[in-house]
């Protein structure tokens, strides 16, 4: 698979939900469209996840002393 960006994979992905949403693709269509969209999903799941590794919080701690922590969500409740 040749480098794609994040973002043009996940608009990608999002063309092929709307294809398959409407249901208007025959069965063989359908079924490559879906194995597309699999493969999408997984490059977008392994980029968010690179990206977290990268993302670090540095927090000062006297004396110019760094430590590094993981990037932590804040807690979000789930919608209704």
């Amino acid at each position: 698979m040749t480098e794609k960006k994040f973002e043009q994979a996940m608009q990608k992905l999002e063309t092929i939900v709307e294809k398959l949403e409407k249901g208007e693709l025959s069965l063989e269509d359908s079924l490559k469209a879906f194995e597309e969209g699999m493969n999408l999903a997984q490059f977008c799941s392994k980029k968010l996840e690179e990206a977290e590794q990268k993302v670090a919080i540095l927090v000062k701690e006297g004396q110019n002393r760094y430590v590094e922590r993981p990037f932590e969500e804040p807690d979000q409740e789930e919608p209704e």
